[in-house]
């Protein structure tokens, strides 16, 4: 009887352990490659070797773009910026800017500088100084970042993101908010082509902020 007792207490002790364990599921294929996605790593590895030196060797003063990109934006697209864009996308130049600082907008989250490139006053460019960054002018400049490297659009929009937030974190915040205009400005960066005939508005991959002009 003793015997049959101590049977039945360990196979109630086993049956509880049992009901007490949690049976996990074994990720799937897309739940690891999900989890590995880590857009602000991988722009952190890329910006000191790979973004910035591909800026520096597309870009090409503003008056040369603008004037390249009004005769054949095709083209244009093509020497400054990603000729393996996505079809459905606008041409996305490099470009390189000096000037000096006519307004400046810092009101607002999306700050802006407007920008005199050729010293009569008015403003040739505006450069985005953020937190908020708008469009995906940066990563849709590269050629060496495609598009199909990516699940899905939501990750392809995640990796632009980053890049923003790159920018904005490591040279945009320590901008100087206040007394911009009549500064210089020296800039790195890219935009996308305009509509209707508006201006540049420049997303900045290196930018210094000089001295009155």
């Amino acid at each position: 009887m003793a015997r049959f007792a101590t049977a039945f207490l360990t196979l109630a002790l086993a049956a509880s352990a049992v009901s007490g364990c949690k049976i996990i599921k074994n990720p799937t294929a897309e739940e690891i490659a999900a989890a590995k996605f880590d857009p602000t790593r991988q722009v952190a590895e890329i910006w000191d070797a790979q973004a910035l030196p591909y800026l520096d060797g597309k870009a090409a003063p503003l008056t040369e773009v603008v004037e390249a990109a009004a005769a054949d934006a095709k083209a244009a697209g093509e020497k400054y910026g990603n000729p393996n864009k996505q079809a459905n996308s606008p041409w996305t130049f490099a470009v390189k800017i000096d000037g000096t600082i006519v307004a400046a907008e810092t009101q607002s989250r999306a700050a802006t500088i407007d920008v005199d490139v050729n010293a009569d006053g008015k403003t040739d460019a505006k450069v985005q100084i953020g937190p908020a960054i708008r469009g995906t002018a940066l990563r849709d400049s590269f050629d060496f970042v495609n598009f199909n490297e990516f699940k899905n659009q939501i990750e392809w929009a995640q990796f632009g993101k980053a890049l923003n937030q790159h920018v904005d974190q490591s040279l945009l915040q320590a901008i100087p908010r206040d007394a911009l205009v009549g500064k210089t400005v020296s800039v790195t960066g890219a935009y996308p082509m305009p509509s209707g005939g508006g201006l540049p508005l420049v997303t900045p991959a290196r930018i210094t902020i000089g001295a009155g002009s």
